[in-house]
């Protein structure tokens, strides 16, 4: 009867060495942040589409007071969350300047809103990419270090080898079946944290495209605000 050898994965775990105990750490950390982020990414990005898609067509085809009204009940909405701060920034300058309405800003205030809208454009963008780093480093990075951690098993195995001076299968497999863990684990970190990078970086794409496209606009009806005379009636600034 040949001898029978076990492949339990947490007795094998268990058994591996220091350095191959703490890649393993290493990596299971890289797994369970990741998923963290994908999770949150996930729900972020589900509703600032959400929210975007209705107060774009909100945007369009309101006045601009229940635009802002609606605006800030969107707040997932990127496009959405830029929209009340220039507003309110056009508010305030409307208060200063002793205006009842937020139209016939100067030249002056005019370019100070466009710098504020490029900025806050940017900054939103940046919030929609946080986490997205972490995917990407996980992705590259993890399937080496599990790499690392096999290389380190095996010349463990091979020196335990050395040392019984037996290189039955018995010996040799659970060596061998150990260090592979490693390299298995940095693949079960890397390949959701790759595909969800991809997935997640296209949607902000769209996301930002759709912001960039709408902070255009918003650009050209700002800048009617400098020549337009009327007040806007019942606006919240």
């Amino acid at each position: 009867m040949g001898v029978r050898v076990s492949f339990d994965v947490f007795g094998l775990i268990l058994q591996a060495g220091l350095i191959v105990k703490l890649v393993l750490l290493v990596l299971f950390a890289f797994s369970l942040i990741s998923w963290a982020i994908i999770l949150s990414k996930w729900k972020e990005l589900r509703g600032a589409s959400e929210d975007s898609e209705a107060f774009l067509e909100i945007y369009h085809d309101r006045p601009f007071d229940e635009a802002y009204d609606a605006a800030r009940d969107l707040g997932r909405s990127p496009a959405a969350a830029v929209f009340v701060s220039i507003c309110d920034d056009l508010g305030r300058m409307a208060r200063e300047s002793g205006r009842q309405s937020v139209h016939g800003i100067d030249a002056e205030q005019t370019r100070a809103v466009h710098k504020r809208l490029s900025w806050l454009a940017t900054r939103e963008a940046q919030r929609l990419e946080r986490g997205l780093s972490f995917l990407a480093t996980t992705g590259s990075s993890a399937v080496y270090i599990g790499l690392f951690g096999t290389v380190i098993g095996i010349i463990q195995a091979f020196q335990g080898i050395a040392q019984s001076g037996n290189a039955s299968l018995a010996v040799v497999a659970p060596g061998i079946a150990e260090a592979l863990i490693a390299t298995a684990i940095g693949l079960f970190a890397a390949i959701p944290a790759t595909i969800f990078y991809n997935h997640f970086s296209a949607g902000i794409d769209k996301l930002v495209d759709a912001m960039e496209y709408f902070a255009g606009e918003f650009e050209t009806d700002v800048q009617g605000l400098s020549t337009e005379a009327s007040a806007v009636t019942g606006a919240p600034l």
